[in-house]
């Protein structure tokens, strides 16, 4: 049986820097994104390397997010479930329907 990788090596070069990627952001490990950086960007497949290139426009905040153990997921919760809300009743209901939606939504 053929491997990926015998079939098509770029294909087996995106799947590990993905792998990789993921694993940096599971265990947290902020510090190793400068190096994958490099990687994506040698790996000359442009969907990596347009990838690549927006996490260094926000490095920063990319690495923070990938080390420190906050998150706005909750917040982000919220939010999505206002909106669903408000699409639900979207030109069929008022403020007033809106807020208590909200307010007693489970």
């Amino acid at each position: 049986m053929a491997v990926a990788g015998d079939r098509c090596p770029e294909l087996e070069q995106v799947a590990t820097c993905l792998s990789t990627f993921a694993d940096m952001m599971t265990e947290r490990r902020g510090q190793d994104l400068a190096d994958w950086l490099e990687r994506a960007e040698a790996a000359n497949f442009p969907s990596l390397t347009s990838l690549a290139r927006g996490l260094r426009h926000d490095f920063q905040a990319v690495t923070a997010g990938l080390t420190l153990e906050w998150n706005s997921g909750r917040v982000e919760g919220n939010v999505n479930r206002v909106k669903r809300i408000k699409r639900d009743g979207y030109s069929r209901a008022g403020f007033d329907l809106l807020r208590l939606q909200i307010l007693h939504a489970d």
